[in-house]
């Protein structure tokens, strides 16, 4: 009879077919791992490298061949024939099981062999009525509870798969395996599905609480940096601003206004070639004066990052010759062409830093130091770090730690390391990079996520008040998006300019405020000459005017409490931006409401995402009484209010007795 035995904590189970480990990984937690025919191996790239520690878990091995392991508040069942099922301790009630195997369905683990030695494997646990899942990344389908979707688990510009949930039944899933493959999370099983990987690694932990969740995740994947004081206030970005004369142009502008400004962002192209990590001579002349005018203004320069290399940059050829690129397993170096400069419209077939090698993440960070943060530049906007390729020539890459289609999905968390890694050395203990990609763990380096390039649409602004959410409950609390959306935008439309305006109102209160987008008159096709309209808050109108103004001032008074927020997050994980029942989870209608948010435990939003609407439905949780900042009226929890909504506001409000209404002063005054 196969047997569990226990040995230092660990359960093992060992049958010809299977090598089955489960061991605590944190003080309510546990890691799963299995492998066909051989122990699981220990060197595979994930998010789980930091061993979690907690106190000692009860585990035993039965006679009858079936184990148990008691850690905290998750008790972990398995059956003699290996399936497994997840506790609530105190209570018994069962979180989570291995899905029963039935007439033509497989057992809870399969394992399809491929010619290369790999599996294509799957994990399947019982399906649950009632249960809302949430976090998963960054997805565009406009759900916040995503049970009955199937999840994509590859990257993209605008989707970012970050393999970990949240479950309202109590208990979080990090599938730890970066591999290319998806989530299916239907009404009958979830199923877990890696399209190429040698072993089955996940760890599950229980919380009482959302809280408690995001804090066992933090332990297990990483804290997050504090964030910078400057990255609270407001960023200001186009694409793009083409000379060190524009950019500097519109920095004193927003100075001689009286407005206030916290960054200054220099989009792509700035360079020679792609890969010289360096500003063009021509265009931006003495970027060190240029850096110390606005930092005599009191802003930061952020500048664009990518990873790919053009074969004419100063840098290829001291990267290809050390095998730091990656390579096609069809042969050679992946490429995908990009526009270059002096080829017109014509594009050039680029090549990319392998950031699963340390000696490429070094040489990347010490371009970025000797031509950037030498003079004094501290933010980077890691942009395309998916990298940027379609799906089927992702799945082509062959990088140091293996192919693409097994550890593809690591490469956005592998750059931000690289920046985060080189400015700990330097000596700035809180790094902070825009990312277009993340995956699991990708918090412990700074990384604060962005949308991608979004539709500029009512429709579009609805997605993202959803997509942010679940990124927040993936373990990202730092996250936003180009306010106004990307992909257009005529600045003298008044249609447009409405939805500017309500775009600003949500960005005023998301964790970071950037306003970015390829406006009107824009450049008609994608070039490294290509710049876009006018995207300043005095582009806008004079209706507008007066209203953004009055949101940039409430963002600056809003920064004491964000950066407050970021000490929450630091210690333990908490999100900037919460959903609903995140702060009240005994509330159930509060797990409903999926277009409203808490910034932090104290501040309430009701983003307005319909055209021309002028009131909305506002719910507030049950558990504390709210003030309209509006008003100054103070309301019950627990009830639904027909709230006004002019252009100029949005709903917000304050919890009773929270400091952070004085903030709000100037609007109730």
């Amino acid at each position: 009879m196969t047997v569990f035995t226990a040995q230092g904590g660990v359960l093992e189970r060992r049958t010809p077919h299977e090598v089955l480990l489960i061991e605590p990984w944190g003080p309510h937690s546990v890691r799963v791992r299995a492998r066909p025919g051989h122990a699981p191996d220990d060197t595979l790239p994930g998010a789980l490298d930091i061993p979690a520690t907690g106190p000692a878990p009860t585990v035993t091995a039965h006679a009858d061949g079936s184990a148990r392991i008691v850690n905290g508040r998750l008790t972990v069942e398995a059956d003699k024939d290996g399936s497994l099922r997840f506790l609530h301790t105190e209570t018994g009630r069962e979180l989570l099981s291995d899905k029963r195997p039935y007439t033509a369905c497989p057992r809870a683990r399969s394992y399809a062999p491929l010619a290369d030695g790999a599996y294509r494997t799957e994990q399947r646990f019982e399906a649950y009525d009632g249960e809302r899942i949430h976090g998963l990344g960054q997805h565009l389908h406009g759900y916040l509870d995503q049970k009955g979707l199937v999840i994509d688990l590859v990257q993209g510009n605008t989707v970012v798969a970050i393999p970990f949930l949240h479950s309202s039944r109590g208990y979080g899933l990090l599938w730890n395996n970066p591999a290319m493959g998806r989530v299916e999370l239907g009404r009958d099983a979830t199923r877990w599905v890696a399209d190429s990987a040698h072993q089955i690694d996940y760890w599950i932990t229980a919380g009482d609480t959302p809280a408690q969740i995001m804090e066992a995740y933090a332990e297990a994947t990483g804290h997050p940096p504090l964030l910078p004081e400057w990255a609270a206030g407001f960023w200001q970005s186009k694409l793009r601003y083409r000379t060190q004369d524009e950019l500097l142009a519109v920095a004193r502008e927003y100075k001689e206004r009286g407005l206030p400004l916290s960054v200054m962002v220099c989009d792509f192209f700035h360079w020679t070639h792609m890969g010289d990590w360096d500003f063009d001579p021509t265009d931006w002349p003495d970027p060190d004066a240029m850096i110390k005018e606005l930092e005599s203004l009191g802003v930061r320069l952020a500048v664009s990052v990518w990873p790919t290399v053009d074969p004419g940059s100063r840098n290829h050829d001291t990267l290809h010759d050390a095998g730091l690129l990656v390579g096609d397993n069809h042969g050679g170096l992946l490429t995908f062409p990009w526009p270059a400069r002096g080829h017109g419209t014509d594009y050039q077939p680029m090549t990319y830093v392998d950031a699963t090698r340390p000696a490429a993440r070094r040489h990347l960070w010490q371009q970025l130091s000797e031509h950037y943060h030498s003079l004094g530049v501290s933010a980077f906007w890691l942009d395309a770090c998916e990298p940027d390729m379609p799906p089927e020539l992702a799945a082509r890459a062959a990088y140091s730690v293996g192919p693409g289609v097994q550890v593809g999905n690591l490469y956005g968390q592998l750059v931000a390391r690289a920046v985060a890694e080189g400015l700990n050395e330097a000596g700035d203990e809180r790094p902070l990079s825009l990312v277009r990609s993340a995956w699991a763990g990708s918090q412990r380096y700074g990384a604060a996520l962005w949308s991608g390039d979004i539709m500029p649409t009512f429709e579009s602004l609805a997605q993202q008040i959803r997509a942010g959410l679940n990124v927040a409950m993936s373990g990202i609390p730092w996250w936003n998006t180009d306010i106004g959306g990307f992909l257009g935008g005529d600045p003298t439309d008044p249609a447009y300019q409405e939805l500017l305006v309500r775009w600003f109102q949500y960005g005023t209160f998301s964790p970071l405020m950037r306003l970015h987008g390829d406006r009107a008159p824009n450049h008609p096709t994608f070039s490294a000459d290509m710049t876009g309209g006018p995207n300043e808050v005095w582009a806008y109108g004079d209706q507008a005017y007066p209203i953004l103004t009055a949101h940039l001032r409430l963002r600056e008074r809003l920064r004491p409490y964000l950066l407050e927020l970021s000490e929450q997050a630091h210690h333990t994980g908490a999100p900037v931006m919460r959903p609903l029942f995140f702060g009240f989870p005994e509330d159930a209608h509060a797990w409903t409401v999926d277009d409203q948010f808490l910034l932090g435990p104290d501040i309430l939003v009701a983003p307005v995402a319909e055209a021309g609407a002028r009131c909305r439905t506002v719910y507030l949780p049950e558990g504390a009484r709210w003030t309209d900042t509006a008003t100054g009226e103070l309301h019950g929890g627990g009830t639904t209010l027909d709230v006004p909504a002019p252009l100029e506001r949005i709903p917000v409000f304050v919890r009773e007795g929270a400091a952070v209404a004085d903030a709000f002063t100037e609007i109730t005054a």
